[in-house]
């Protein structure tokens, strides 16, 4: 593609300084991905600066570099603007031929709730015959492809390059998280979002954003951004819904379970929801009242898309939610064991959300017992209030490694611990494997044990290095060798 061609996605260019009829072989904002003939995008991010690497950009054969400032030590086209970074997705969805105006884009932000809501309307819209491509934190899902995730919302180059294979697998509808930080750091500007949600706020993230103020104008902007034409579905019983919605364009369909909206929850335990919604009646394999609000906005999303209502409430009771959200540890070979629940919870508020849920199900002389710990180099102040939390909800709580990252495990436990009252019934084991294999070694069948933090994740980051650590493989592993032990010993009295 030219040059002069791909810079009509730009909304204003200061200079240009050299030939604009240079050929563009690709587009990158990392020098060392820098192949001969690409557009190499200086971006100042969060504690580095692109412009640093122009030399060896060009050293590596870039035909042109597009800059916040003039560089008169280099002889290759510039391209002078105000802001790169802005500037980044335009410029790469015109470069792949703009696969985004073939597809009706979904974008679901808020602090919790968001894997959920995501994977409920892709597996609704998939369940119904259409093609839908889902980005996410749990996984990308191209048609029937499955790849890894490595942020909820990728890069602006990632993303344009996956829109592009989506389109070109026939997908109609792309479904995406949206994180505070992809908003504030304009990965997703550009995008014309058919449908938005916001599904909540509360704390977290403020390691990055400082303040919860510049947390919640992050979020906003993805309403901010919405045509006259979107619909924006929200939490109203959310405080910050209306903060949300405060200058968007788009058409507001509100959801609450607290302001008479025509929504009730009429059943809710461990065999999942059932709910009213005027008139239609909703069941789902989900339990708890945070998933009714996510089932009723992922239902909405695709009312909003044109999708028929009957046909989604059917298709809803085979939709189990997203992986490692309040995701039940099940052996088929038999019931005497403890139920097993691992969540990603790593907030408060999630925490809260999983841990009343499992109360609310909780019969009599069943013990709930909650393993969890928090992550290093992330916000500091939730860990005492995470222990807090834990108390008020379990009848006994162990507190593990998370990702410690490169912080010591043993000062993150430091910290939870400054959050429990001088009665709590806890114990501290570092090790998370062995935390969890313990636990469940430890339990009885009447027992509902909860894994939170780690969710989906697969690893361990420590010290820059991630380690195999799945949740739901220790755990499964650890309940098959507890049934095979009771097996044993249960043999062993008839003889």
């Amino acid at each position: 593609m030219k040059l002069q061609e791909l810079l009509t996605s730009i909304q204003s260019c200061t200079k240009i300084i050299g030939l604009n009829e240079v050929e563009i072989f690709g587009i990158t904002d990392d020098s060392r991905k820098v192949k001969p003939g690409d557009l190499f995008v200086a971006v100042k991010g969060n504690g580095f600066d692109g412009h640093q690497f122009i030399q060896i950009a060009i050293e590596k054969g870039a035909a042109a570099i597009l800059c916040e400032s003039v560089n008169d030590s280099i002889s290759t086209t510039q391209i002078i603007i105000e802001n790169t970074q802005s500037q980044l997705l335009p410029l790469a969805l015109r470069f792949f031929g703009n696969p985004e105006k073939s597809l009706k884009l979904v974008g679901v932000t808020g602090t919790n709730g968001k894997t959920t809501v995501s994977t409920l309307i892709h597996d609704l819209l998939r369940g119904l015959g259409y093609k839908a491509g889902l980005i996410g934190t749990v996984s990308k899902r191209i048609g029937s492809e499955e790849l890894e995730s490595k942020l909820t919302t990728p890069g602006a180059i990632e993303l344009a390059n996956d829109l592009t294979r989506m389109a070109a697998a026939g997908c109609s509808h792309v479904i995406m998280e949206v994180s505070s930080h992809a908003l504030k750091q304009n990965r997703v500007k550009g995008l014309d979002f058919s449908v938005a949600v916001f599904t909540n706020l509360t704390r977290d993230h403020l390691d990055y954003h400082k303040t919860v103020e510049d947390y919640v104008a992050s979020k906003q902007y993805l309403f901010n951004s919405l045509s006259s034409e979107s619909v924006a579905i929200v939490n109203a019983d959310d405080e910050y819904s209306e903060k949300m919605i405060s200058k968007t364009q788009a058409t507001v369909w509100e959801v609450s379970l607290q302001k008479g909206s025509g929504a009730v929850v009429l059943k809710n335990d461990a065999e999942g929801l059932q709910i009213d919604l005027d008139g239609m009646h909703l069941n789902s394999p989900l339990s708890g009242i945070f998933n009714a609000y996510n089932i009723i906005q992922a239902y909405l999303a695709c009312v909003a898309l044109g999708v028929n209502q009957h046909g989604l409430a059917l298709t809803l009771e085979t939709c189990k939610g997203a992986v490692g959200r309040l995701e039940k540890i099940k052996l088929d070979v038999s019931n005497s064991y403890p139920f097993v629940f691992i969540d990603y919870a790593h907030t408060p508020d999630a925490l809260e959300n999983v841990s009343k849920t499992l109360k609310g199900i909780q019969e009599a002389g069943q013990k709930l017992v909650i393993v969890f710990g928090c992550g290093g180099n992330r916000d500091s102040g939730k860990r005492p209030i995470m222990a807090e939390i834990a108390e008020k909800y379990a009848t006994k709580i162990i507190i593990t490694s998370d990702n410690p990252r490169f912080e010591s495990a043993e000062f993150i436990l430091d910290e939870i611990e400054k959050g429990f009252s001088e009665t709590a019934n806890f114990e501290r084991i570092t090790d998370r494997k062995h935390a969890i294999e313990s636990v469940i070694k430890e339990s009885t069948k009447d027992d509902l044990i909860l894994i939170a933090g780690k969710g989906h994740e697969t690893y361990q980051e420590v010290e820059g290095i991630r380690y195999p650590m799945d949740d739901k493989l220790i755990a499964t592993n650890a309940l098959l060798q507890k049934y095979t032990q009771q097996e044993e010993l249960t043999e062993k009295e008839r003889f």
